[in-house]
């Protein structure tokens, strides 16, 4: 089951029911069956916090995953941080909601095994992403 929590914070978003299927979709996509999966969307000073408790990094991101998948079966939360989002959408002159979704397509590979520390593994990342995006766009309207 998928579920989107707010944390401290204003933004809701609208249509989150289709976002929360194509998560699913990209799931399946992988060969992974989905298990629990929780999005917990706050902001920068709560996502910092995270960071630096538990990855030990003193500095912001946009998206942190903590899987706890057995096997093929995906759990875990993904914690999205909508101010470094918003930001991000800005800055790449995309939509806030398709930002959005792209970090929680980001999230959701983490948690399928997919790396990005290497150059080369953030490359393939962002055009799965891209995939994903293009396909959801075009099938459902997000």
């Amino acid at each position: 089951m998928t579920r989107i929590f707010y944390d401290n914070i204003k933004f809701r978003l609208r249509g989150s029911r289709k976002f929360l299927k194509n998560i699913e979709r990209v799931i399946r996509n992988e060969k992974k069956v989905l298990g629990d999966l929780n999005f917990i969307l706050c902001g920068d000073k709560e996502l910092l916090e995270i960071n630096r408790e538990y990855l030990k990094h003193d500095y912001l991101t946009d998206v942190i995953a903590f899987g706890y998948s057995q096997g093929r079966l995906i759990n875990g939360e993904i914690y999205i941080s909508v101010d470094s989002v918003k930001n991000n959408a800005h800055n790449y002159k995309v939509s806030l909601r398709d930002e959005v979704l792209r970090v929680m397509i980001h999230g959701t590979l983490h948690l399928c095994g997919y790396e990005d520390m290497k150059n080369e593994d953030r490359k393939r990342m962002r055009r799965i992403e891209d995939k994903w995006l293009k396909i959801f766009k075009n099938d459902v309207g997000i």
